[in-house]
Formats: C-alpha cells, structure tokens, sequence
C-alpha cells in the first residue's frame, strides 16, 4: 500500500484544493492530509477565515481524503512521515525546493497549482464584494459562528 502525505491550512475551501487532493490521492492508495492548526497559522503570522475543526470537518468529507491530522509545527513532518510509514510527500509547486530535505526518507512531490484560483485571491474578491463588513483577517463572526448550514 503506497501512502501520501500532504500539509496545509485548507482555508476557503476551494476547487484548487479538490485538484490537489485528488492529484495528490491518485499517486497512492491512502492520502493522509495535516490540517495546519490555528495555533500553528498564528505562529506564522497567519488568520483563517475558518476554523480548524470546520477546516478539518471539510477536508475527513472529501471523498479523496482518509484521514485528517492536525499538523502543530513545521519539525512534525518528518516525525509523522516515519510514524505513518509514508511513501509519497505532496505538496503544491509553490513550496518547490523547501521539502527536498525529506527525500531521504520518502519521495518528494511538488505539484502544479490550479491557474487562477487560490485562497488569497478567493479572499480579495469577497473583502471587495463585502468592503468594510470584511476585516481581511476574517469573516464577521455571524458568517462562521454555530454549526448551522451558512450565514444567518
């Protein structure tokens, strides 16, 4: 059984990350996704608009996925690569070269990124659509508070 690995924030779940996933699932017979905490982003001077158990309820549904872990710190891969007997770390082409360190105990991937879609820029356009309600480091607590199924 070949295993794959993959690490990121998973924010605004979008279309560029159902690609890489299912790139990603089809290069073994188990993905394995770390979810980045939100302790973790904040460390790294990040915010999502999500967060982290609904990041990591959207990725254990997506049908490429089989299992979710939290990913705490960036020394963990190594650790989680031996733990859970990895073949495969994938990860977008934008990370090209910072992972080759890890090709001493699995392989290596670094996979395109889908043209035109990303997180940053999904982001923008509704900080724009949104203006001032939209503070830039998240959305407006009504639109992300509760379990309910979208904005109130």
């Amino acid at each position: 059984m070949t295993t794959v690995i993959t690490y990121g924030t998973f924010d605004l779940f979008h279309l560029g990350h159902v690609r890489l996933l299912k790139r990603l699932s089809a290069l073994g017979d188990r993905l394995i996704v770390g979810c980045s905490t939100d302790e973790f982003n904040a460390g790294k001077g990040k915010r999502s608009v999500m967060s982290f158990e609904h990041r990591c309820e959207i990725l254990e549904s997506c049908r490429f996925v089989d299992t979710v872990i939290a990913e705490r710190t960036w020394e963990q891969k190594r650790e989680d690569i031996l733990r859970l007997e990895v073949d495969i770390f994938g990860i977008g082409a934008d990370w090209t070269g910072k992972f080759d360190d890890l090709g001493d105990i699995c392989e290596v991937v670094y996979l395109g990124r889908t043209e035109g879609v990303s997180t940053t820029e999904l982001r923008q356009s509704v900080q724009e659509l949104l203006g001032d309600s939209f503070s830039g480091a998240g959305f407006p607590e009504r639109l992300v508070a509760g379990d309910g199924g979208g904005a109130s």
